[in-house]
């Protein structure tokens, strides 16, 4: 039973991350007040012996209910949290590298000051979630980001392109659907494709970020650093933008019908 409940949403999480109507019609169809979303098998002090009798392996809370847990500054490097709940938990100031949180559920969990370098968050539902300052340099992210908050992240050389090779059940890719990221820094980071829309940029560092055929209508990019960036084919459509800026957008789709501040 519990494999085939894992199986659901494994398949439930990817299918969120296509297409906006069918990500609608699947969140109806998922019963968020369940005690599944809503509970949790384990206790702190239970997460806190477990990482305590397995120092130095990484710890598996794969299709675990975590929801609401305190988890703030523990070391989980290495964790797998795949197909795991962890909707309304604190894991603020924690220690995730290099931790496993595909296909999660994690609505407005607090992610706050936690380190999630090289951590792999994909097909995973953090609507809402709060990334604030946090660590997420080269990081695989395809997740669903949509008003979740990420001011100050770094997310240098991080990975948020769409994943053309796996087209199976659409289009997987970082959606940032009206987060705020603003001072955000995206160095180097991949962001083809990925869904900007109504994001809040301003001030975000894109030097060198690749941001070809990104989707960012009615996002606001001002005072955002753009050195080097490529926006071959990105979607500006209401987008607000400086003037001064108008150049580094020369290769952008739709430059002619953003704002110009």
């Amino acid at each position: 039973m519990q494999s085939s409940k894992t199986y659901l949403f494994l398949f439930a999480g990817a299918i969120l991350l296509s297409t906006p109507a069918i990500s609608q019609d699947m969140m109806r169809n998922v019963d968020l007040a369940s005690p599944m979303f809503t509970k949790a098998d384990m206790t702190r002090a239970e997460v806190e012996a477990e990482a305590k009798a397995n120092a130095g392996r990484a710890l598996d809370f794969s299709g675990k209910s975590l929801n609401g847990l305190d988890l703030s500054g523990l070391d989980l490097r290495g964790a797998n949290f795949r197909a795991a709940r962890l909707n309304k938990a604190k894991l603020a100031g924690a220690n995730l590298d290099g931790a496993s949180f595909d296909q999660v559920w994690a609505l407005e969990a607090d992610f706050s000051g936690a380190s999630l370098k090289k951590a792999s968050l994909f097909a995973s539902q953090m609507q809402g979630a709060k990334f604030d300052g946090a660590d997420l340099s080269g990081a695989r992210i395809a997740a669903d980001l949509s008003r979740a908050s990420l001011r100050g992240a770094k997310l240098t050389e991080a990975d948020l392109a769409a994943d053309m090779k796996n087209q199976s059940m659409g289009l997987m890719r970082a959606v940032f659907k009206s987060a705020d990221l603003r001072d955000a820094n995206f160095e180097k980071a991949k962001l083809g494709r990925a869904d900007l829309q109504f994001a809040k940029l301003a001030g975000a560092n894109l030097a060198g970020a690749s941001l070809v055929g990104a989707e960012a209508g009615g996002a606001d990019f001002r005072g955002a650093k753009l050195d080097g960036a490529d926006v071959e084919d990105l979607d500006l459509a209401s987008a607000r933008i400086d003037a001064a800026q108008e150049k580094a957008f020369a290769r952008a789709s739709n430059l002619a019908r953003a704002f110009k501040e």
